[in-house]
């Protein structure tokens, strides 16, 4: 039974990073946030291979940054106005 469970979120968190990779690439996610964004996307989803629980936290954290324009930049945050 708890591997049921444990299939039914992987199902979900690959549903979830797919459609957060999608969102990534948008034109509304500024040039310089892609990468630093597509690079912690790439390491929830590596740390999904040992801790579902963990990664889909982590993501819907990440998720709520992007929907709230907080974006990273590389040196700082940078927001979706271009303010630090």
């Amino acid at each position: 039974m708890e591997r049921d469970g444990q299939l039914e979120l992987y199902d979900r968190l690959a549903a979830r990073l797919k459609e957060a990779h999608s969102r990534v690439r948008s034109p509304q996610i500024p040039q310089s946030a892609r990468v630093p964004l597509a690079r912690k996307l790439l390491v929830i989803t590596a740390a999904s291979k040992h801790d579902l629980a963990d990664a889909e936290r982590r993501l819907e954290r990440l998720m709520a940054d992007v929907d709230e324009g907080r974006f990273s930049a590389g040196r700082g945050d940078v927001c979706a106005d271009g303010t630090p």
